[in-house]
């Protein structure tokens, strides 16, 4: 029997069974899926599909039935897949609390300057000192969260980059292992 990653023949059988796979992923990461899956045995099933470019992507992927180490590559990948995730929430964890906080101070201050111009219209005569005094930090509040977020995403960033590296690291000796049980 004589394989490839790309193709298979059986010493003048034409048959081959085929198991399926459909991965959902964005369009940022279909080109290291692609290569990835690779290492586990699967091919891109061109038949089946036109790559479009909306996210997220759904990429179809066949591959040998009757491949040597199938339960070992099924197991590497899966361990690709649980990596590829845990990526994925590191990315989302950069804005996730920084939007948070930035939102809550931005309301914060939209409530300074909502009462700050209840004083100065329900209340007859109008205080301005109360106004000024509810003013100032709305404004403050409007103007933080921009500074707030930047300043937040910069050190998560800088948490989160060497742990996905790690990440990435890890995908990489998994795909090795993969490659290697199929070559």
């Amino acid at each position: 029997m004589n394989t490839s990653v790309n193709e298979v023949t059986r010493d003048g059988r034409d048959y081959v069974g085929y198991d399926y796979k459909s991965v959902s992923t964005c369009n940022d990461n279909t080109p290291m899926y692609l290569d990835a899956y690779k290492n586990f045995g699967w091919i891109h099933d061109d038949s089946s599909q036109t790559m479009e470019l909306r996210s997220p992507a759904t990429l179809k992927l066949k591959r040998d039935r009757k491949i040597l180490n199938k339960a070992e590559l099924t197991r590497l990948g899966q361990h690709f897949e649980a990596c590829m995730d845990d990526i994925a929430s590191l990315e989302k964890s950069k804005t996730k609390t920084a939007t948070v906080i930035s939102v809550i101070t931005g309301l914060i201050g939209t409530a300074f300057i909502a009462g700050s111009v209840m004083v100065l219209t329900l209340i007859k005569p109008p205080m301005i000192l109360l106004c000024v005094i509810l003013g100032v930090p709305g404004i403050i509040g409007w103007v933080l969260p921009l500074h707030l977020f930047k300043l937040l995403i910069k050190k998560r960033v800088e948490e989160v980059t060497p742990l996905i590296e790690q990440k990435y690291d890890e995908v990489h000796e998994i795909c090795e292992k993969g490659n290697s049980l199929i070559h």
